[in-house]
């Protein structure tokens, strides 16, 4: 039997997007009458069309079913969780890596008094949440041990978390636990809960919420020729299935963020295009996290225009993916990005 997806399109946003949700010409996402769609497309492994809501009517009797379904999940409200607001368009994730060789920042907070520093400044310029790590995870990094993670972030993670939220970047399950001790109050795993087999007992026994990330193959290897069938269509059946995966462990609260891991295990054409029809996401059920700041495809499309910091690229492909519903974007440069929503938010509400 044909497996459909339903991807929400054709966004409004603001005042426009108010009033056209109160005229009934258009469907609030994720219950925020701020940004709404009125057309979806529907999409198989091999046909997509993009119809407005009007026309969802006139499908077959077992597609018309399974499209309103899916759009009472994509309209439903998330509660919120882990000092992150879905009542509003976007949260705001910083980045503070505590490592010597992370792809951007490697070495620049490894000093407790620099880590505290910029983790306060992160907050105090926007953030939501601080995404906390010990070890890099980009592409052609190594694993190291768990007791070189944990003693790159333990006097950090002590020090602010009761000051500041923070998200704990990590594959290991007895870093997750002991940051989960601490106060950390998200779990961010890009092997998505794959690498340790304890994983899932330290998120199950701690109710924590956490990030589900997609990735293909590990850091070591993953951006050594990656492949898919349709890495839209694959990533999102990754997502169901994980799902199912940790209910029939007992993970019942819906305190989870999905990131289909932009650069983990992905060329530019594979990123390109989860980019593009990110909002196909919406259908899981769960907030969207994306990762864009300073990634390798910003530099392979803007070519002799790249810059170290890759400001440009971050701010234009966040922007997108905030027009698309993205509800967290996970950055390094906190302050750049919140000037560029807040122009964005007054220009689309005035």
């Amino acid at each position: 039997m044909k497996k459909y997806y339903t991807r929400a399109c054709n966004f409004f946003y603001g005042k426009l997007s108010i009033e056209l949700v109160n005229q009934k010409k258009t469907f609030p996402l994720n219950g925020n009458k701020e940004i709404s769609f009125s057309k979806i497309e529907i999409i198989s492994r091999n046909s997509k069309k993009i119809i407005s809501l009007n026309d969802i009517k006139k499908l077959s009797k077992n597609l018309k079913k399974k499209i309103k379904n899916d759009i009472k999940i994509i309209i439903k409200k998330n509660k919120n969780f882990s000092n992150l607001d879905f009542k509003k368009i976007i949260n705001i994730m910083g980045v503070l890596n505590l490592t010597p060789d992370s792809f951007s920042d490697g070495g620049k907070f490894i000093k407790k008094k620099k880590a505290e520093e910029h983790a306060k400044n992160l907050f105090e310029y926007g953030a939501d949440i601080v995404d906390v790590g010990g070890e890099s995870t980009r592409p052609g990094s190594k694993s190291i041990s768990k007791k070189k993670e944990w003693n790159r972030i333990e006097k950090i993670v002590k020090k602010i978390s009761k000051k500041i939220p923070l998200s704990l970047d990590t594959r290991k399950a007895d870093i997750m636990n002991k940051g989960i001790k601490l106060g950390v109050k998200l779990i961010n795993d890009v092997s998505g809960l794959s690498y340790d087999v304890k994983t899932i007992e330290v998120l199950k026994k701690s109710k924590s919420p956490f990030v589900i990330q997609h990735s293909q193959g590990t850091p070591e290897n993953m951006q050594d020729n990656p492949k898919y069938k349709n890495e839209l269509l694959d990533i999102y059946d990754f997502f169901e299935e994980k799902i199912k995966f940790i209910r029939s462990k007992g993970i019942n609260h819906n305190n989870i963020i999905l990131d289909p891991g932009i650069g983990f295990g992905k060329n530019l054409k594979h990123n390109m295009n989860l980019i593009k029809n990110i909002s196909i996401f919406h259908t899981l059920g769960f907030p969207i996290l994306l990762g864009l700041s300073r990634k390798k495809f910003i530099k392979e499309l803007s070519g002799k225009n790249d810059t170290k910091k890759r400001m440009g690229g971050t701010i234009a492909s966040s922007l997108y993916s905030m027009m698309q519903g993205v509800q967290v974007l996970r950055v390094h440069d906190v302050n750049d990005l919140m000037q560029s929503i807040k122009v964005f938010k007054q220009l689309v509400r005035s």
